[in-house]
């Protein structure tokens, strides 16, 4: 266990001073971002409205939980990189834990992906965003997203393991994101919606997750049926990632010492 630790943390350190040499991908995680707030936030504020509060608090939560999510095709491209640069045929001739290139890759990409988060709640903040519950219940919205932040990066380093090939990456990622995202009430209020395609948005596992972010941050819910997952967002959704970072974490780590192995 000790082993595992240090090794991880040596690794960590490795990512993060790679950043010095590649700068750019700071701004990956953090321009694009902030864009998605502006744009959204200026650009659909002006015409989208939401029962009980203004669409810029709305769309806050949405997008951190998007951003969070992004963390699937980051860790999945690094870990393929890693295996197609010979990184992990080095590593395998070294005495360390196998595990703690996994943990390096997802930790150094979370830690990336908490720097974007308090980068737009900056701008959140300067278009009009706000919290308006108490310091525990943002602590713990905070919390969330970095779970699930965790979450998406270990689904994305089985992601990487199971295709190996970039392209294959991105295609997969395009076929998951854009109906996870968009057919949720990450961006837009459900009650316009017809009534059947109202209950796949609802049971979408983002809208949980989004919801649960607004009532910690006291935002609008706007929130149009009695179901389980819109009356109990909070404890459905951090039920969700803790099963998805319980599945993904031993069968990318099984993934992984049998990429190992060859």
């Amino acid at each position: 266990m000790t082993e595992a630790l240090t090794d991880s943390t040596a690794l960590i350190g490795r990512h993060l001073r790679h950043l010095l040499r590649v700068p750019e991908r700071l701004l990956s995680v953090t321009l694009m971002p902030v864009m998605y707030v502006v744009v959204f936030g200026f650009l659909f504020g002006s015409a989208m409205q939401v029962e009980g509060g203004n669409y810029r608090e709305y769309i806050m939560a949405g997008i951190f939980a998007q951003v969070m999510l992004a963390n699937l095709q980051t860790t999945a491209v690094g870990v393929v990189d890693d295996l197609r640069n010979g990184l992990v045929d080095r590593f395998r001739s070294l005495p360390m834990s196998r595990y703690a290139v996994l943990i390096g890759r997802t930790v150094s990409d979370l830690m990336l992906s908490g720097v974007a988060i308090v980068v737009m709640s900056v701008v959140g903040y300067l278009i009009g965003w706000r919290v308006h519950t108490g310091l525990p219940e943002m602590a713990a919205a905070f919390g969330m997203l970095l779970l699930l932040g965790l979450g998406a990066s270990w689904l994305g380093a089985l992601l990487g393991l199971s295709l190996r090939n970039v392209e294959a990456v991105s295609a997969v990622m395009s076929m998951v994101m854009m109906p996870l995202t968009f057919l949720s009430s990450a961006f837009i209020p459900l009650s316009g919606l017809p009534d059947w395609l109202r209950a796949i948005a609802v049971w979408n596992p983002l809208s949980m997750v989004v919801g649960a972010l607004r009532e910690l941050f006291g935002n609008p819910t706007s929130v149009t049926d009695t179901s389980f997952p819109s009356t109990h967002p909070i404890p459905v959704a951090v039920g969700l990632i803790v099963v998805m970072i319980a599945v993904a974490m031993p069968l990318a780590a099984h993934k992984y010492r049998t990429a190992a192995a060859r």
